[in-house]
């Protein structure tokens, strides 16, 4: 095992090179980028409607192409799922990755190229080990098993030959038989559908071999990481595993559950972050002291991003990779190898440095309050709670919150459900830091707290631990595609988790 160790890890340092040249001329790479996707999709419906022949440059395809919205290509996507080709990109497209759903739907399902799925996905899968051997030279992640938390199991759509689930399972699905080697529990069990089930089999599973890292979503992975406590009666999982050295996370925000992993793993461990989503691989964590990421520019992504503050204007036009600046909060727009066309995303982000490209997500364009115009978004939110834990000793599980609106004698305010792994020794020093940091992190939200005329102190509720799991698993949301709402401007999930809460104690 030591030699093929050294053997990955030789080959995996080669792309570092590659990676250095987009680095250097990213301007140069995101423009031939471009020119290959209209030139590969110039003889598609899509193509021709839009006359990819003649596209020249830039400029003519911000001019002749509309941003578009998931409900935009959805007519597309559902002839694709039944069987039609050569719509939306010139090579057949067979899978599709299940997402959390829209306005519209329930579910999205996102059309993956070979193309996308080769270039992008798993390109992106080899970069992060690249980068991570680079650094790490004294690396022995191959000597052992790596423990994948895939996604629910591909299944077929009406017998038209197209296969949809998560984007991890695609990638499960296509991963090089090699690497099925190393990885653990098998496939079978990684891709299950029924997630308690799939916990309960993993833990069992796993706590008997040697892992030396771990791949998935935080809230997932520290549920089964309790539950290999739980099974082995060890005290931390580096007693279970004690050559784990790496957890690869992404999804969401790594920050609300840091705190519960140094606790859980107890041990020296590297932690790399990743900005892959089911519409593509988009950011590596290419710096083990810093908390941004490098953007990938040579996965078959031509990018372009939107103000924030320009996101409901109808004539706001986006700009390329050379015109961002940091700091600005940018909504992502994407056209792809896979035939998603100056997509809208969905997310948003910011440029920590332009030389070269590095950006850290701030949230989603829709996973914001804005009730009373204060525009918080997610970045402040998690920082303010970092914070204020940190302040007040507290350690938290998951949270979400929405606006409490005017009442006849009261101001407005925003209602924050908290469940807590180790709650604050004084709930009220809690929330005066975790207020007094969103002053300081949002200017808006300060404006609007001035005098408690608009705004008054936040809201915060203790939920019993469990709370969040249970309204996932009775709202039908278990499952990596599934993540707790940060932020809402409405107060339906709020209130959804508040009924299951008062059920509880009705009961007791």
């Amino acid at each position: 095992m030591a030699l093929i160790n050294s053997l990955i890890s030789w080959y995996m340092k080669k792309r570092i090179h590659q990676i250095e040249l987009f680095m250097k001329y990213p301007h140069d790479v995101q423009i031939e980028w471009l020119r290959k996707l209209l030139l590969s999709a110039r003889g598609t419906e899509w193509g021709k409607k839009y006359g990819y022949s003649d596209i020249e440059n830039y400029k003519t395809f911000a001019d002749r192409v509309p941003l578009n919205s998931y409900e935009d290509l959805k007519p597309y996507i559902d002839r694709l799922r039944n069987g039609e080709q050569n719509l939306l990109w010139n090579s057949e497209i067979k899978w599709f990755a299940k997402s959390s759903g829209t306005t519209g739907d329930k579910s999205k399902f996102i059309p993956v190229s070979e193309e996308a799925l080769d270039d992008c996905h798993t390109k992106g899968g080899k970069d992060l080990i690249s980068i991570y051997c680079n650094n790490h030279p004294e690396t022995r992640i191959f000597t052992g098993k790596i423990l994948g938390m895939g996604g629910s199991h591909l299944i077929d759509n009406t017998g038209t030959g197209s296969m949809v689930g998560d984007v991890s399972a695609i990638l499960m699905e296509n991963m090089p038989a090699w690497l099925e080697l190393i990885r653990t529990p098998e496939l079978s069990i990684a891709l299950m559908s029924e997630w308690e089930e799939k916990i309960e089999k993993i833990a069992r599973i796993t706590s008997n071999e040697d892992v030396t890292n771990i791949t998935g979503v935080p809230s997932w992975t520290m549920v089964l990481l309790k539950r290999i406590l739980e099974i082995t009666g060890k005290s931390n999982i580096k007693e279970v595993w004690p050559n784990l050295e790496l957890f690869i996370h992404g999804g969401v925000s790594f920050t609300p559950y840091r705190q519960q992993f140094h606790r859980l793993i107890a041990g020296p461990m590297n932690y790399l972050e990743t900005y892959n989503a089911s519409e593509g691989f988009f950011g590596i964590q290419d710096r083990f002291d810093a908390d941004d990421m490098l953007l990938m520019l040579d996965y078959g992504i031509f990018y372009e991003f939107i103000m924030l503050s320009d996101q409901q204007q109808q004539e706001a036009r986006p700009v390329t990779l050379e015109q961002v600046v940091p700091g600005v909060n940018y909504a992502m727009i994407i056209t792809t190898n896979a035939g998603l066309w100056r997509y809208r995303i969905g997310d948003t982000i910011t440029f920590t440095s332009t030389n070269p490209y590095r950006i850290r997500i701030t949230g989603r364009t829709r996973n914001f309050i804005n009730a009373f115009g204060e525009e918080l978004i997610i970045d402040n939110a998690q920082k303010a709670l970092e914070l204020a834990c940190t302040k007040s000793g507290a350690m938290l599980n998951e949270y979400t919150a929405a606006p409490v609106y005017f009442s006849e004698n009261k101001s407005g305010a925003h209602e924050w459900l908290i469940e807590f792994e180790k709650e604050p020794s004084d709930l009220g020093y809690f929330i005066e830091v975790l207020d007094n940091a969103l002053k300081s992190l949002n200017s808006d939200y300060e404006a609007k707290r001035y005098h408690n005329m608009i705004l008054d102190i936040p809201i915060v509720r203790l939920l019993p631990k469990g709370t969040f799991y249970n309204w996932l698993k009775i709202s039908n949301r278990l499952g990596g595609q599934f993540k707790v709402p940060r932020l809402s401007n409405e107060r339906k999930y709020v209130d959804e988790i508040l009924s299951i809460t008062s059920k509880t104690d009705s009961k007791k």
